[in-house]
């Protein structure tokens, strides 16, 4: 039953989004094979704001029904405790875990909850990216490493990594503005082997390494792809009707 309705919600933000936003999603290199196959690991990277899920617009059902049904996300305890967006955080996939930011028992009980056909969603840095490009406290955004870990307990399938161009044009963290309206989100895709991407890590680092070496490849990966979509790469309605069925 929750699961339905943690599908039903995601259905309805994807109908609402694709009223009043346009979607560029494209993959970085071309589309795999049936790319929604067998994902066990959904990276998101550049956290800009808690609006973010308005991106389930751009994504096939398929792949929303795997979040209501498969997924599990860990939310920091500060989102959970907001009014009325803990309650939606709650809700936002099958198994959602309260967490600290600090490597504690909630760490280990995300890490514990995964199962073999769980698709964990993790925003690797963290907290949200502010208007000056920075964290909160005024930090580069940078990827923690919490997600080796969880590379580590995930001993095959796929991971999609997800590159936002950002929702700053849309709400930023801090200013109670109503979002704004007609805006183009845009995003790229990518797809690799866990199993193939963890050994090439651990081969060429080393175990003791392979964390840093994780985080400096995902930051890389980001500052790539992530940082020159302020503006359109294709004309609008970039996404075919196919993709997001």
């Amino acid at each position: 039953m929750r699961e339905q309705c943690i599908y039903t919600m995601l259905r309805g933000i994807k109908g609402i989004g694709r009223i009043f936003y346009r979607f560029d999603i494209q993959w970085v290199h071309s589309s795999p094979d049936d790319p929604w196959r067998n994902l066990r690991l959904v990276t998101f990277l550049n956290h800009t704001s808690l609006y973010e899920p308005l991106f389930v617009g751009g994504f096939p059902n398929e792949f929303i029904r795997r979040i209501a049904f498969k997924g599990l996300m860990p939310v920091a305890d500060k989102a959970i405790r907001r009014p009325l967006m803990g309650f939606f955080f709650r809700m936002v996939a099958k198994n959602v875990v309260t967490i600290t930011r600090k490597h504690d028992h909630t760490w280990e009980q995300v890490l514990s909850t995964i199962q073999p056909d769980t698709m964990v969603i993790v925003m690797p840095e963290g907290r949200m990216m502010r208007a000056n490009g920075l964290d909160k406290k005024g930090q580069p955004m940078t990827v923690r490493g919490g997600i080796a870990d969880i590379l580590q307990s995930i001993p095959e399938g796929r991971m999609l990594l997800t590159y936002s161009a950002g929702l700053h044009h849309v709400q930023i963290p801090g200013q109670r503005k109503f979002p704004r309206l007609f805006k183009t989100l845009r995003m790229r895709l990518e797809t690799v082997d866990i199993n193939e991407y963890r050994d090439r890590l651990m081969s060429r680092y080393g175990s003791e390494r392979f964390k840093q070496a994780l985080i400096r490849d995902l930051e890389s990966r980001r500052n790539r792809y992530c940082f020159g979509l302020e503006q359109p790469v294709v004309p609008m309605v970039a996404m075919s009707s196919s993709f997001v069925r």
